[in-house]
């Protein structure tokens, strides 16, 4: 399925766990520090420096960017590691995440009742995906290196529907 975010958001719904998606908009990368550091920043009632509202956020940090191109490789990264940010992901009212591999029990669930989609990527393929990305520009967090917050432009970002609206999980299908 194609679709082009925030236009096609109503083909949201219509998604089902291990349907293709080729993904047209923005998109946040953010992993386990930048995730930590505004979990803490919530919880002392700062205001964090972006908005992640109806967000699909990447858990990715690219490597060094090569010239003469946009960004560097840009992989997923493990999401088991962020599934203790699961509530965050609510409090930032994100639409979905993406990174790679299945989400633990009680992530699922939560992600299930509070209409929060996960896509997966497949790890190794860094390098494809990156060029995919049209645009990328370090957003917040620039001390933490490639574990900033970026926005990335995307056409034709390939991804895999893991855990959709109906409650479906491809880590679970038999």
């Amino acid at each position: 399925m194609i679709i082009r975010y925030p236009e096609d958001k109503d083909k949201l719904q219509e998604l089902h766990a291990g349907d293709v998606v080729e993904f047209t908009g923005t998109i946040l990368t953010s992993r386990d520090a930048a995730h930590m550091r505004m979990k803490n920043m919530i919880d002392n009632g700062e205001e964090i420096p972006v908005d992640f509202t109806d967000a699909f956020i990447y858990y990715a940090g690219p490597t060094p960017t090569k010239p003469g191109h946009v960004i560097g490789s840009i992989g997923p990264t493990t999401s088991s590691r962020m599934d203790k940010f699961g509530p965050l992901m609510t409090k930032l009212k994100v639409k979905a995440t993406i990174g790679k591999g299945p989400r633990n029990e009680e992530c699922t669930k939560y992600y299930i009742d509070n209409k929060i989609l996960y896509f997966i990527t497949t790890g190794g393929c860094g390098a494809l995906l990156a060029k995919s990305v049209k645009e990328a520009k370090e957003i917040a967090f620039l001390d933490l290196g490639p574990e900033s917050i970026k926005r990335l432009k995307v056409d034709g970002f390939k991804m895999i529907c893991a855990i959709d609206y109906h409650g479906n999980n491809i880590f679970n299908k038999q």
